[in-house]
């Protein structure tokens, strides 16, 4: 009886679906995100390549509860059961053409300034060092913030959805943004203008830097690519099929800069593996098989790599998401899909070496470190827990768990302050950042600037003297304090600031900001 009566529940379930018009509703809830094509806008594309093995009833979860740490809300209490069906049916549809975005329709999308003239020297009176970019959600643009007169020098406009934190140049002169669709944008911070812009990917997640300034790598999920762009302008000098080594073709999560390794690390959404792809025109050479050799000068292998953007495979246990590093970068910290642990990959020897105990999906992404009693320490917020923990990178053990109230996307602190400023992003206390000394992970201050209102991600200035912080909102602002008294100083009326980079910590890679 039970089973007839599940068998008779399921086919009710699956005529209502045919009975919903899946392509309405999605045009009706979803497009405004996700775009009509289903390619992706501000939220990314829902289409079969890019959902991976989220498909049927996990599909229709997120689509009635919604995705924690994201824009996505939960649509249970507005579409019932058979329209949510109906629309991860039509979601998981295959497009009538698979999209494609090839090298020659990237090259042909680049698009110089015809008006840009570089200057000899900045424009401005301030320290080029000490500028922060503040992204503005709100209408799409980035305003220029000089960090020591809190003057607007510019607001320029970007592509549509800026996501991933900006990556300046190693002189700090130029800066990059990518959107979610893929179009990257370059900037001269001393003449304040942009200089041009190219569409390297359909669907995109971040950016990277090379070490020496040359190279600006895109991750793609749409296509599923790594694309590697000349910094000088613009152009595609590659494109890596990202392929796992079984032959699945894999999203690319995120691409990170190694800097005293000259490389690019990728997160791979959908295999076990992470590449690391050379930027160092001796680098390699990698072996993606088996490799003897029985007299001198004599080596067979396969799949060998070498010179420059050669990349090497590193297997492991399952898909790790959302890299730390330790300064050195050595070692990568990662956590797993579920978001239940940390897995510390030493990169040298291409091996799990240690595995942590990070419930509560962990924001590796925003993790900072510190030296704490002679050790160095790294803390991370949890997505799901209202805690944040403290490892030491010594031995990996867990030195404490901080508990917060409520769980935190954002930590900042900067080499001259003995604080760590963590926001509660999610929750009742989403008005709140919390203060955090570094050696008694004791909470000294709260801040609540506007009641009700998301008060989130902080940024130091060079010297560390003041913290600009972001009021969420679409008419919100950037509020300044004082980094040692913790009084406002100032506060800029800005379009929902969702992040700020001030251009000496990044280029520094300052233990304080995430990298």
């Amino acid at each position: 009886m039970l089973g007839m009566g599940g068998g008779a529940a399921a086919q009710g379930a699956a005529e209502g679906a045919a009975g919903a018009d899946g392509a309405a509703l999605f045009a009706e809830n979803c497009a405004s995100c996700h775009a009509e094509t289903r390619l992706g806008g501000t939220g990314p594309a829902l289409i079969p390549e890019t959902l991976g093995r989220m498909m049927g009833p996990a599909l229709e979860q997120v689509i009635a509860a919604g995705r924690p740490a994201t824009q996505m809300a939960g649509f249970g209490g507005q579409l019932s059961p058979e329209e949510i069906a109906a629309v991860a049916a039509y979601i998981a549809t295959p497009l009538t053409e698979t999209p494609r975005w090839s090298l020659e329709q990237a090259a042909q999308s680049r698009e110089m300034s015809a008006e840009y003239r570089p200057a000899p020297a900045p424009v401005f009176t301030g320290d080029p060092m000490n500028i922060t970019l503040v992204v503005e959600a709100g209408d799409h643009h980035i305003s220029v913030l000089d960090g020591d007169s809190f003057e607007v020098l510019d607001r320029f406009a970007t592509p549509f959805a800026v996501h991933g934190g900006p990556k300046f140049s190693p002189d700090g002169r130029f800066v990059f943004v990518m959107s979610r669709d893929g179009w990257v944008q370059k900037y001269d911070i001393w003449s304040l203008q942009v200089v041009g812009q190219i569409r390297a990917g359909l669907n995109s997640r971040n950016i990277a830097m090379s070490a020496d300034g040359k190279w600006l790598a895109v991750a793609n999920y749409l296509p599923q690519t790594l694309t590697i762009l000349s910094t000088e302008d613009l152009s595609v000098v590659k494109v890596l099929e990202v392929v796992a080594r079984d032959g699945r073709p894999s999203r690319v999560s995120a691409v990170y800069q190694a800097p005293e390794r000259q490389s690019f690390v990728l997160a791979l959404k959908d295999a076990p593996e992470i590449w690391e792809v050379t930027t160092d025109p001796e680098g390699g050479p990698f072996h993606d098989g088996f490799v003897h050799s029985y007299e001198a000068s004599m080596e067979e292998s396969l799949g060998a790599e070498k010179g420059l953007f050669a990349r090497r495979r590193i297997a492991i246990d399952e898909p790790l998401d959302d890299f730390f590093f330790s300064p050195d970068y050595r070692d990568l910290i990662g956590t797993n899909r579920e978001g239940t642990k940390g897995e510390v990959i030493n990169l040298d020897v291409g091996r799990k070496i240690a595995e942590l105990p990070l419930p509560g999906m962990p924001h590796l992404g925003s993790g900072i470190s510190w030296m704490r009693d002679g050790h160095r320490v790294m803390a991370t917020p949890h997505l799901k827990e209202g805690v944040i923990s403290v490892i030491d990178m010594s031995d990996w053990h867990l030195v404490q768990t901080i508990a917060m109230d409520g769980p935190g996307f954002f930590l900042r602190s900067h080499e001259a302050s003995p604080y760590v400023w963590a926001d509660v992003f999610f929750g009742p206390h989403k008005d709140e950042m919390q203060i955090i000394d570094k050696q008694s992970l004791e909470i000294v201050r709260r801040l609540v600037p506007e009641p009700g209102k998301l008060f989130a991600h902080a940024e130091f200035t060079r010297d560390g003297r003041y913290v600009f912080t972001s009021l969420m909102e679409d008419e919100g602002a950037v509020i300044i304090y004082d980094a040692q008294t913790f009084e406002e100083v100032k506060r800029l009326p800005m379009r929902k600031p969702i992040g700020k980079y001030n251009v000496w910590n990044k280029i520094t890679f300052d233990d304080g900001t995430s990298h």
